[in-house]
């Protein structure tokens, strides 16, 4: 199936690695053009250079800590002066601390509104106009599943995504007119090495424990197995694609079936 991606000038955050990467894997298979940015340059080269060599696709890269405000707006005019253009804009990034929601202090909650929603605020403020020079565009946003069923000791995500979760779906009213979509993925819990090290801070290095909480959690899952990277990659491709050009403003989770939400 064309999925009408190429020659399209994607930004991928986080692209070095996990979701982020087997995002841009999944956008270049399709012909697209990437902007990949990561907060270390030795594996976001190494990420941009297997891409290149596995699908020819064409690759920048831009060093950047998304929560400062400057990079937001250098990742775009990179994007720009690498491509000429910005016609889907995929933002991804790790999540703040995990811990009790009394125990953090307003520095720990202004980095998280910086890393989880004002990142997202400014980029896409930066991005929409060369959207609309393009004549549409794709905006997706990668949270998490604990957004939709909030879980202890995860509140700094949970609040920080809410909140984008509402800024997406009122852009996504704003920017429709204009050809531009706006949709938000909540994977579930995704087996990759950032997950494994998960299970073995809550084990506390008890590798028999840990596994047995890996256990219960695809026991708790209707597929009966962890999410992958890829899994998560092949909706953001679709959602990037012209086949869903009239989807717009949802929260999609990506779970395997876990979250107990009806809507």
């Amino acid at each position: 199936m064309d999925m009408g991606l190429a020659g399209k000038a994607a930004i991928i955050g986080g692209g070095s690695s996990g979701i982020g990467y087997a995002t841009a894997c999944a956008l270049a298979r399709e012909g697209a053009q990437l902007m990949l940015w990561a907060r270390g340059r030795e594996a976001l080269e190494a990420a941009a250079s297997r891409i290149r060599d596995q699908t020819g696709a064409k690759v920048a890269v831009a060093v950047a800590n998304i929560a400062k405000p400057e990079d937001n707006l250098r990742i775009v005019d990179a994007a720009l002066e690498a491509f000429g253009r910005i016609d889907v804009l995929v933002n991804n990034d790790g999540a703040p601390p995990l811990g009790t929601l009394l125990d953090f202090d307003d520095t720990a909650w202004q980095k998280a509104v910086q890393q989880n929603l004002m990142s997202v605020v400014r980029t896409c403020r930066a991005a929409v106009p060369h959207m609309r020079k393009a004549g549409g565009g794709r905006i997706i946003n990668i949270t998490a599943i604990s957004v939709r069923q909030p879980a202890a000791g995860f509140g700094l995500s949970v609040a920080t995504w809410a909140g984008l979760i509402g800024y997406a779906k009122t852009l996504s009213l704003e920017v429709g007119p204009d050809n531009i979509t706006v949709n938000t993925i909540c994977p579930g819990r995704i087996d990759t090495p950032l997950s494994h090290r998960g299970f073995e801070r809550a084990a506390e290095g008890d590798a028999k424990r840990a596994q047995q909480m890996r256990d219960a959690l695809i026991a708790g899952t209707p597929v009966r197995r962890m999410g992958s990277a890829e899994d998560v990659a092949a909706a953001v491709a679709f959602l990037a694609s012209r086949q869903a050009a009239f989807i717009t403003g949802v929260t999609l989770p990506v779970d395997g079936g876990r979250s107990a939400a009806l809507m």
